[in-house]
C-alpha cells in the first residue's frame, strides 16, 4: 500500500506529522527522498507534488492520497473517491475582481478575461452559472494580473483574505471551499489495509481537542459526579481494589473523555461532587 503525500509546502510539515501521531512513522526519513518506508511493512509513502497526486493515485503510482480537496477537483480524475477530510489545509477558491471595478457579480464576468491557476474548476463553475468569459491558465502570481491588464478578474486560492486586500482585490463569489482529504482508487478500496489507514487517522482526528479524566468517587456520590461530567456516552466506572487487593464498595474509578474547553470546569464541578484523585491526560488517539 503505497500513500501519495506532499513533499513541500504548506501541506508537507502538517501531513507527515499526521501519519506520525497515527503510528506509521517514517523509518528514513522524509527529506529530499522520492520513496520512504514506514513501520508497518506493508506501508511506504511517496512524496509528490501536491498538485500531482490525484494523477498519480488514479494512474496506480500510488494507492492512497493526502492533497487538497482543490487539487482533486482540479484533476478531473473519475476513478478515486474520497475517505476521509483531514480538516487542515483549509482554504477557499474565490472569484475576486479589483475593489474599484464595475465586475461585482458573477453575471459581470460575461465576456470578461479571467486568470487562474485552476482552470477546470474555473470552467465548471462558470458553465454551472451559464457564463462564458475567457479563462486564462496562469502558474503563479494570479492577483497582479487585473493590474496588469492580463484580465478583468481572477479565481485564486485564499485562506484569509490578507493577500486580495492588498492588491485591492474584491470577493465576487466564492467557487469552492477546500480542506485536505485521504483518497483512494476504486480499485483498492476493498483492500484492508485501506480501512486500516483511514482508521488510524481518523483516530487522531477524533483525539484533537480531547482529554481524558481519571478520578476516585464515593460510591455514595457518584450519581452527582455523573450528572456534572460532559463525556462522550457517559463516564465508564469501575471498582477500585484495596491494599489487601479485595475489591471494596466505597469507591469507584469514574474515567471520562471530555472536551478540552471543558476541562477546567468540569474539574471544578466534580471536585465538588466528592471526586478525589482527579488526573487529566492527553489522548492520542480515539477510535469511535
Amino acid at each position: 500500500m503505497r500513500i501519495a503525500v506532499p513533499n513541500k509546502g504548506r501541506l508537507h510539515e502538517p501531513t507527515i506529522d499526521l501519519l506520525e501521531r497515527a503510528g506509521l512513522h517514517l523509518e528514513n526519513g522524509a527529506d529530499r527522498k522520492l520513496y520512504a518506508d514506514t513501520v508497518d511493512p506493508d506501508v511506504s509513502v511517496l512524496f509528490a507534488r501536491a498538485a500531482d497526486i490525484p494523477e498519480y493515485v488514479a494512474d496506480g503510482a500510488a494507492d492512497l492520497g493526502i492533497t487538497g480537496y482543490d487539487q482533486v477537483c482540479e484533476a478531473r480524475v473519475d476513478n478515486v473517491e474520497e475517505l476521509l477530510d483531514l480538516e487542515f489545509g483549509r482554504c477557499r477558491l474565490v472569484l475576486a475582481a479589483p475593489e474599484d471595478g464595475e465586475l461585482e457579480t458573477v453575471a459581470d464576468m460575461a465576456g470578461k478575461t479571467v486568470a487562474t491557476e485552476f482552470p477546470n474548476i474555473t470552467s465548471n463553475f462558470f458553465a454551472d452559472a451559464g457564463i462564458d468569459p475567457d479563462i486564462v491558465e496562469v502558474t503563479g502570481a494570479t492577483e497582479l494580473t487585473p493590474h496588469v491588464e492580463m484580465a478583468d478578474a481572477i479565481v485564486d486560492i485564499t485562506s484569509t483574505g490578507t493577500t486580495l486586500k492588498m492588491n485591492r482585490l474584491a470577493v465576487v463569489d466564492e467557487v469552492l471551499s477546500s480542506s485536505v482529504r485521504l483518497f483512494g482508487r476504486d480499485d483498492v478500496l476493498e483492500n484492508p489495509k485501506v480501512e486500516e489507514v483511514r482508521t488510524a487517522l481518523a483516530s487522531v482526528k477524533q483525539a484533537e481537542g480531547k482529554r481524558y479524566l481519571m478520578m476516585n468517587v464515593p460510591t455514595a456520590k457518584l450519581d452527582a459526579v455523573r450528572d456534572v461530567i460532559p463525556g462522550l456516552g457517559g463516564p465508564t466506572v469501575m471498582n477500585i481494589a484495596g491494599e489487601d487487593g479485595e475489591v471494596g464498595d466505597e469507591k469507584v474509578a469514574v474515567h471520562a473523555v471530555v472536551n478540552e474547553g471543558d476541562v477546567f470546569e468540569t474539574i471544578t464541578e466534580v471536585k465538588k461532587a466528592g471526586a478525589s484523585d482527579i488526573l487529566v491526560t492527553e489522548i492520542e488517539r480515539l477510535v469511535e
